[in-house]
């Protein structure tokens, strides 16, 4: 079967050409191939394009109501294929970010800046929320995962890994004491996180490399959001087992301290970026997700040394 695209172009090539023999020759075909389309075409479209005779071409009332399709159609193909071809060279288009609230505020909306000087053509929307976005049903490009991943068609590439740190305010050491082994935490002021299952629960933590020790603990405040337990152990309330990235500015500027105990934190589950399958990934989607791999590899910069 003879392309219906081609047949369109050959069929408009001979209405401007004025000839079957001129269509040939600018589109590089054989008279007999030319003919061959315009009779595909009339057969499919059960209607003679053309009056033919000796001395003149002419188009019949089918061929001018057909005429004046492909004129409307075959320059938004050509549009839509450049546009396309245009993407693969240069990124350009929406791109839909989804990330963690604290991470995304943290380490994601300052980086954008300078994404955007590099790729002027690209308008990031960044959402920010907790949960675990659906990434095909709510209509993502990319989504950043810090949370253990579970089977799925989706595709992912680590971006960084994520450290855990036990810490408290200077001021409640001083007042509570400073635990040293992670049985004594259950004997202290502890701020849960209710959405913390890689590290236990708001009632429990996990320690260790494998997570072979736990303890239960209480205290006055527990919530969904790490900044909320942040700002609590800074105000001196309680102990926090929190991300690195959650705690590393306060750590450096001495409005919390580090623990150490006679376990150490497990390790947090990495940062995936997370996209969707496919024979290809949009040039929008690969040029963030390398962006955002340099930037946080291969030592985050979140757990840099200071200096």
């Amino acid at each position: 079967m003879l392309d219906r695209i081609t047949s369109m172009q050959v069929f408009v090539k001979v209405v401007t050409t004025g000839s079957f023999t001129g269509a040939g020759r600018a589109l590089s075909l054989s008279q007999t191939m030319v003919t061959k389309h315009i009779n595909a075409l009339e057969t499919r479209l059960g209607s003679t394009l053309f009056h033919r005779s000796t001395r003149k071409l002419s188009l019949t009332d089918a061929g001018r109501l057909f005429l004046e399709g492909c004129q409307k159609i075959l320059p938004e193909l050509e549009d839509i294929e450049q546009t396309v071809t245009e993407q693969r060279r240069e990124p350009r288009g929406r791109l839909r970010l989804n990330a963690p609230v604290s991470f995304a505020i943290r380490y994601v909306a300052p980086l954008l800046p300078e994404f955007s000087r590099r790729y002027p053509l690209v308008t990031v929307e960044l959402g920010v929320n907790d949960r675990t976005v659906d990434l095909i049903e709510e209509g993502w490009d990319l989504t950043l995962r810090i949370r253990p991943l579970t089977p799925s068609s989706l595709r992912t590439r680590k971006l960084a890994a994520i450290h855990m740190a036990v810490c408290a305010a200077p001021a409640y050491l001083e007042q509570a004491g400073t635990p040293t082994t992670v049985a004594e935490l259950g004997q202290h002021a502890c701020l849960g996180y209710t959405l913390g299952e890689a590290v236990g629960s708001a009632s429990r933590w996990i320690f260790g490399e494998h997570g072979e020790k736990s303890v239960m603990i209480s205290g006055p405040l527990c919530a969904n959001n790490g900044d909320v337990l942040r700002e609590a152990a800074i105000a001196g309330q309680g102990i926090i087992y929190q991300p690195t990235f959650m705690v590393a500015d306060a750590l450096k500027a001495g409005s919390l301290t580090a623990l150490t105990l006679d376990v150490p934190p497990v390790l947090g589950p990495p940062l995936h970026a997370v996209y969707a399958p496919g024979l290809t990934t949009p040039l929008k989607v690969r040029v963030m997700i390398d962006f955002l791999a340099s930037h946080y590899g291969p030592v985050p910069p979140w757990d840099k040394p200071e200096g």
